[in-house]
Formats: C-alpha cells, structure tokens, sequence
C-alpha cells in the first residue's frame, strides 16, 4: 500500500516557497517542524505601524516605533578588539536617532547608508536622543511590505540567523495558501461568541485591532483546555470502567481507640472529610482523592484516620513524604500512634529502613488483641518513605491505600508508580499549598477535592512583619527577647554556601556563625539540605528537645517540621522565595498555644517585590496567598511541567483563564456524553 498524504497541516515547513534545509533547520529550533507548528507559533507582542512617532516629538523613557533613512553608520572597536559600538543614524527629516548595539560587531552586515529602517526601542537618551539594541527592520520594496507596515505587525520570538521580516512573511503565505484546510476540532459544539479556529488563528497573526488578538487567544486556549479536560475525563471514567475498588471502609476497631487516645477533639472540618473519605474507601471505585488543608490544619491525623481504615480492612498502606526529615517525623508520630494499637510502622527513606520483622511477632498478638486477626495472620502494616518507596526491589503486597503528602513536591509519573505497586489501591494526595481553583481543575482534573477549612481550637495567632537589612539589629533584639523567655525561633535563608548565590544573596553556612554570636548565649543549630541523614536527624532532635534554642536552617523545614515551642521565624533575603513557599515556611510556627511572629527581611527595590511581601503580611488564608502568587509569578512555582506531567499551553494562561477551563469542562462532559 502506497503511503497515505499527510493532511495539510502536518506537511513540513519545506513545502513553502524559500524554506531549504537551512531555514528548516533554524525553524525546528523553535520547535517548528509542520505547517500546523508554524501556524501556532505564537507572536511575543504586536506593533501598531499604522502611527509611527516623529523622532523630535519623543521623550526619554518613552518606547516607540520610528522610520527613517540611515545617513551614517560606524563600528567602534577597544580593549584590543575584545569591546566593541556598533552605531547607526536615523533621519525622519524631524530629527535624528542613534542606534546603538554593544559587543555585537555583526550588526554591521545589516544595514547600509541609505536603507529605509524601521526601529522599535525605549529612548535611553534625549542628547543625542538614542535608542540601544532596538528592534530594526530594513523595509524592501516589493509586493510584501503591506505584510510589514501600515497594520498591526506581529513580533516573533525568534532564533539566530532567522530574521523577524522573513519569519512573519512566511506566516503570511503559510496562512494564504492553508488557512482553508484548518479544521474545527469540535464540530459537536455551538461557540457562537468566539471566531473559528482558522479565523481565530488569522486573528492571532494578523489582527484588524489589538482586540481581536485576545479574542484569538480565547478561542485557541479553549481548543487546549478542551482537549485538557476531554484528556482528564477519559482518564477517569476508563479508570471507574475497569477498577473495582478495594474493600477498605473498615470497621472501627482500631479507630476507636485511637480517638480515644489523642487527647484533643477532631474539628467538624476533619470530621467532614473523614465521612467523605471512607465512603470513598468503602465505595465501588478506587479513590482518587485531594486533600487540601492549610498549614496547621489537621491533614495528618485526617491521614492517619484514613490508614486505620485500610488497615482494619487486612490492606496494607504506603504514604510518601517528599524529604527524608518529613518522612522520619511522621514515621516518629505513626509509631507513638499505631503501635500501642499493634500496628507496625516501617520506614523506608534513601539512607534508612527499619527492620519491621522483629516486631511483628509483637504486633501480631497485638493486633489480634485490638482488632482481630489480619488475613493470613500477617499484620497489616503502614510503610513511611521518600522515593525509596518506589525502588524496584521493594514489594508492597496487600496494598489497599496510598496517601502522598505535600502532593506538588512529586511528579504525576511518580504517583503512578507508586500506585501501581498494588492492584488499583486507593489514592489520598494532600497538600498545605492551596491550589488556586484553575490548578484545581488541570492538574488535579481527575481527583474528588476535599477541603479542611478549620484550624484546630487553642493555636496562638501569626503575625507577619516586612522589615528591610537595616532594621536587622531590631530583628536579632527581638528574637533574644523570645529566646530568653523559653521560645525558640527558625531563621532562614535562601542557599547552602556563597557558592551558590548570587550577589547579596545570604547562604546558612556562613551566616550561622555570625548568629552564634548574635544570640549567646542561646545555643543555634545549622541544617541544611547537603547534610548527612543522622547529622540532620541530631540536630531536629536537639531542636525538638528545646537543647537548641535556634534553628540556622534552608528551606529545607518548608514541609512537616512541628516543634509547637518554636514561636519566632526570621527569613531573610524573602524576596526570592515564592509566596506560597513562604506560607509554607510561615507554617511551621504558630503550631502551639502562644502567639507567633514571621519577620519577613527583605531588599523590596521594586514596587511589585513590595506587593507581594505585604500580601503575606495582611492574610494567613492560604487561598488567597496562592491566588496572588499566581497572578504574579505564574503557574511555574505550582506547576513545573516535568513534575505535573501537564502538557505546555501555548495560549491558555492558568493564572487568569479559570472561566475558560470551567467552560472547558462542561464542554468536554458533554463531547464525553454524546460519544
């Protein structure tokens, strides 16, 4: 059988008039292999050529579009050619403007006294008025440059050797000859307020008004978000078609005295959960599940409730922590809780394991005491670890649940591997990084979302200081104050050591000696990331012990550490930390009765670095933290693409489309239920 044509679309690039094997291959540097590729190679901004400014009416600062005739041009070399100006003069017959490029002698090949030069820049200098490394086009008569000018232009990224007048004249004759053959990929559904993909993709190259390209992107976004959801939803429904869930709703043997011995009352909030929890381990399908909580809110007895459930049930549970010291602190807490009830707790991290073999003798009677023999007489046991968990050589029989704490930390493809050591177990993923509602219904598409809302009664309120360097000695006055009356604080700082800095930037290993002194008598610990399993193991158990006073440490403590004692957080160099790592960071104080202090130390040089600080300084909602930092950093903090396994959006923007990914998922539900 002869090889079927490719559709229009997915021909190569070479297919158009002036692509070679060169051009070819300058293009798949932007990842443009196909017709379709090109076609979505989407402009970085547009310029508005119908109003070139006069170059004597502009003013320093301003940024603008000019085009005159180049009446001189000059390269200037020194430092034994290693430095060089390249310089060039536009005249508009208002005025002249210096076009200059630094350290790029090339330029020089580009233009030539008398060529008619357009030129996009801010104006550095008004005496004479200049322009440095501006965007220049050479404008060419011919049957094209009312591609170029005279409309509103899209600029390209671009790659070197590959000029923008080239690049957007290949889109023109792209679009020309294959608008025609772009087809509407649901033809099932009414967009009746959006263009066409084809009109929508000619909107984006080539707008009539600055308007219609955002009207362009919103179709384009909702083509992504579409196929996202569609994606989502397959997956979901395939998984409800052939898994039936593990009988795991349990029957209170081992919860009840567990309750019982707590000590404290679980919140309606907690309570809530737990229903919705076991009626999901209990039900026809494997759970999927997200359990979102802010710091300090309970999800770890939430989890431990779920566990015993499982347990009950004859199944075994994995819960993974995302560091080794997470792992050991809840491995420290499940033991103190499950052990008493015979229920053996292992531990599994890259440089420790527990050998769970001795004890199992012991909690077999145990167990059988408490809730009844396992089947086969084999214990069910909760295994904690890091990544550990998922090595090839370790067998996790009897798998009834998996709960992964601090979900954002691992990669979608790492949560598959662990549930697939079990035979469709059930799925319990928490997070302390609220996630805004557009990361809720992408990254976490498929999974039910439950949310403990309610902190626990009796905690002591967070309040949250922005101070800049010179107000430190105040800073240190105030930690000792809380030092000596029996508090203990953290201070954090960005990196390990100098090496790993930029300029200004603090590093623990040199700062703690500093602070040894600051604070004597007081006595401060360091921990880091690079230290050794047990040196970080001594160090937290110094700290928890209140032997350590201060804690010198990285972001490292972001996740788990619980040490009710420590009321005082000083972060220095806090602009370079995201908002929700900074909440997170926040939320290891204020974990006990008294009232806790975050001073945030930071060099705030711009009014936007100022903003974000002081969102942390006016709520602790989590949520509105997360919405924020989205808004202002992207999706990128929450997001990465390797970690959440999400495909690259070329035009839907997470930050700011929750209408469109809402409007996506009713769409794809009705595609889904009209087959």
């Amino acid at each position: 059988m002869p090889n079927a044509p490719l559709p229009p679309l997915d021909q190569p690039v070479t297919v158009l008039r002036g692509v070679g094997g060169e051009r070819a291959t300058q293009l798949a540097r932007l990842d443009i292999h196909t017709i379709g590729d090109l076609l979505l190679h989407r402009p970085r901004r547009y310029e508005d050529r119908r109003h070139f400014r006069a170059i004597a009416d502009l003013h320093a600062g301003d940024t603008a579009a000019v085009r005159g005739t180049v009446v001189a041009q000059g390269l200037k070399r020194w430092k034994h050619g290693t430095r060089s100006v390249f310089e060039l003069i536009l005249s508009d017959g208002s005025g002249r403007l210096h076009c200059r490029w630094w350290n790029l002698p090339f330029m020089e090949n580009y233009f030539a006294v008398g060529n008619d030069v357009f030129a996009y820049g801010r104006l550095v200098s008004l005496k004479p008025p200049t322009m440095d490394h501006p965007e220049t086009e050479v404008v060419e008569a011919g049957e094209e440059s009312s591609v170029h000018l005279n409309r509103i232009a899209p600029v390209y990224p671009l790659t070197e050797g590959l000029p923008q007048r080239w690049l957007r004249a290949l889109v023109w004759r792209a679009l020309a000859q294959f608008e025609s053959a772009v087809a509407e990929p649901w033809p099932a559904l009414a967009l009746p307020d959006l263009p066409t993909r084809a009109n929508g993709l000619h909107m984006l190259h080539f707008p009539e008004e600055i308007a219609d390209t955002e009207i362009a992107r919103q179709r384009l976004a909702l083509d992504e978000f579409i196929a996202l959801q569609l994606a989502i939803q397959r997956r979901r429904k395939n998984l409800e078609a052939r898994a039936h869930g593990l009988p795991c709703g349990g029957d209170n043997r081992l919860m009840k005295p567990f309750l019982a011995g707590l000590g404290f009352k679980l919140t309606g909030a907690q309570t809530r959960v737990l229903r919705e929890i076991r009626a999901d381990l209990a039900g026809p399908h494997p759970m999927r599940r997200l359990l979102q909580g802010d710091v300090g809110s309970g999800k770890t007895v939430v989890a431990a409730c779920a566990a015993l459930m499982a347990l009950e049930s004859g199944f075994n549970v994995a819960l993974m922590a995302p560091t080794e010291i997470l792992a050991e602190q809840h491995f420290r807490n499940f033991s103190r809780w499950f052990q008493p009830l015979g229920v053996p707790v292992e531990l599994r991290t890259g440089s420790r394991k527990t050998d769970v073999e001795a004890q199992s003798e012991l909690s077999v009677q145990r167990q059988t005491r408490v809730a009844g023999p396992a089947p086969n007489h084999q214990p069910s046991t909760l295994f904690v670890g890091t990544h550990a968990l998922l090595t090839a050589g370790f067998d996790l029989p009897r798998l009834g649940l998996v709960v992964i704490d601090e979900q954002h930390k691992f990669g979608v493809s790492q949560r598959e591997q662990l549930v697939r050591k079990g035979r469709y177990p059930h799925l319990l993923v928490m997070t302390a990084t609220p996630i805004p509602r557009t990361l809720g219904l992408t990254l976490y598409g498929d999974l039910d979302v439950a949310v403990i809302d309610e902190l626990p009664a009796g905690r002591g309120r967070v309040k949250t200081f922005v101070r800049t360097a010179d107000a430190l000695p105040k800073v240190w006055d105030f930690v000792r104050e809380k030092l000596a009356a029996g508090r203990q604080a953290y201070i954090v700082y960005p990196r390990v050591e100098e090496g790993d800095l930029a300029a200004g930037v603090k590093a623990v290993v040199q700062e703690v000696e500093r602070l040894r002194v600051t604070l004597a008598p007081h006595r401060v610990g360091l921990l880091h990331g690079r230290m050794a399993a047990a040196e970080k193991d001594a160090v937290m158990a110094e700290f928890r012990a209140n032997r350590l006073s201060a804690l010198v440490a990285t972001s490292v403590i972001e996740v788990g550490v619980d040490v009710p004692n420590a009321t005082v957080m000083v972060i220095e160099n806090a602009e370079g930390f995201g908002l929700a790592q900074l909440h997170q960071l926040r939320g290891r104080i204020g974990r006990g009765a008294h009232d806790a202090f975050c001073i945030l130390v930071a060099a705030a040089k711009t009014p936007e670095a100022r903003e974000r600080l002081d969102v942390l300084a006016e709520t602790t909602d989590g949520f509105r933290i997360a919405e924020a930092d989205l808004k202002l950093r992207g999706p990128g903090e929450l997001l990465g693409q390797e970690q959440s396994g999400m495909p690259p959006l070329r035009f839907g923007d997470l930050a700011g489309d929750l209408a469109l990914v809402e409007r996506a998922r009713t769409l794809a539900a009705q595609l889904l239920a009209t087959g």
